[in-house]
């Protein structure tokens, strides 16, 4: 629970994952989870620590009924540390990641009304990365993606990171990468948050937080008021505790260092990251904290909760917000081997 006594951490306040469901169909880590009218899409992911060839599984989640269901749908792909997006409020894009022998670059995509998988062609106009695991895909309009993160292999990845747009056409099934001018630093098994920013020019930053040893968010896309027209779910009673919670804290100026395979949704001004694996540990890597990153005001503050129970490490998990609630989807456990069944919500005692 919420610790109390050091600058960033909250006073009096506490906060847990409380389990509302559990499947085995749920079991799996770096996998997609993605929602679309009131349904959790997984897709693939690893089914055990050292698997080498990840699940070809599309599981279904009803949140409201607590069920799981797997869809029988031909030409599921073979993938793990993948990203997803909706197109079209009925494809599910899967964007790169890991078949069990290389990296990719490629889209497949799920028609959620036919139940039916598509292999979306490329453009001839394209320049796709080398091949992309670990990545980020964030949705900027219902058309186009930024794509962040490490290209290739350990023995061919760059020093640093591309950013990468990518259009996707649902009436053609096709698509087309362009890399951007600007690179990051490399960086993989991040996450990425479209914020609001605050201050006299409002906008938006798409933000990349950890996987890599900097503590620094880093910019990988600001675009001036009105040009990102998505519309983020609305949360107006989380937002509410959210706010709370970190009017109890002292904000810091620093995040975590060297996370990675952290889970992160934005709830309104918010980012909240959870669990992840840390680089600055030889043991017990696997962390169970959670962290609010504060845009409301210039510059944004860090808040801090860490946890005691030990149950609740993850990394390699998913959090989704749906109906006010953001939930906990898969992982890995404190073995960092064991795949999580369970299905949890954030629950904030403030």
């Amino acid at each position: 629970m919420a610790g109390a006594e050091s600058p960033g951490l909250a006073r009096g306040s506490a906060w847990t994952w409380r389990p509302v469901a559990r499947d085995a169909l749920l079991a799996r880590a770096f996998h997609s989870c993605t929602e679309l009218r009131g349904r959790f899409y997984l897709v693939g992911g690893l089914l055990e620590g050292g698997a080498r060839v990840p699940s070809s599984d599309t599981v279904i989640f009803d949140p409201a009924g607590g069920q799981a269901v797997r869809l029988a749908a031909r030409g599921s792909p073979l993938r793990s540390h993948h990203d997803a997006a909706l197109v079209g409020g009925r494809w599910l894009c899967v964007v790169g990641g890991w078949d069990g022998s290389r990296r990719l670059a490629t889209v497949a995509a799920l028609d959620t009304e036919s139940g039916v998988w598509e292999v979306w062609t490329a453009n001839p106009g394209n320049s796709p990365p080398a091949g992309l695991s670990s990545h980020t895909c964030t949705r900027l309009s219902d058309r186009e993606l930024r794509v962040s993160g490490r290209e290739g292999g350990t023995r061919t990845q760059r020093r640093y990171g591309s950013i990468y747009t990518l259009k996707l056409d649902h009436s053609t099934r096709t698509y087309c990468y362009k890399e951007e001018g600007c690179h990051t630093v490399s960086r993989s098994g991040h996450c990425a948050a479209l914020l609001p920013t605050a201050g006299p020019h409002p906008g938006h930053q798409l933000l990349l937080f950890g996987g890599c040893n900097s503590v620094e968010p880093e910019v990988a896309g600001q675009w001036s008021h009105g040009k990102i027209k998505e519309e983020p779910p609305v949360a107006p009673r989380l937002m509410e505790q959210l706010a709370r919670l970190v009017s109890s804290g002292q904000g810091l100026q620093q995040g975590p260092q060297s996370l990675r395979h952290h889970s992160c949704s934005v709830v309104g001004p918010f980012a909240v990251l959870f669990g992840g694996e840390t680089l600055t540990r030889a043991r017990d890597t696997i962390c169970n904290d959670l962290y609010i990153y504060d845009t409301r005001k210039s510059p944004p503050l860090w808040f801090h909760f860490p946890c005691a129970d030990r149950g609740l490490k993850r990394v390699g998990h998913r959090t989704c917000l749906w109906n006010d609630q953001l939930y906990l989807v898969g992982g890995f456990g404190e073995d960092g081997r064991t795949a999580s069944p369970q299905v949890c919500i954030l629950e904030l005692f403030v």
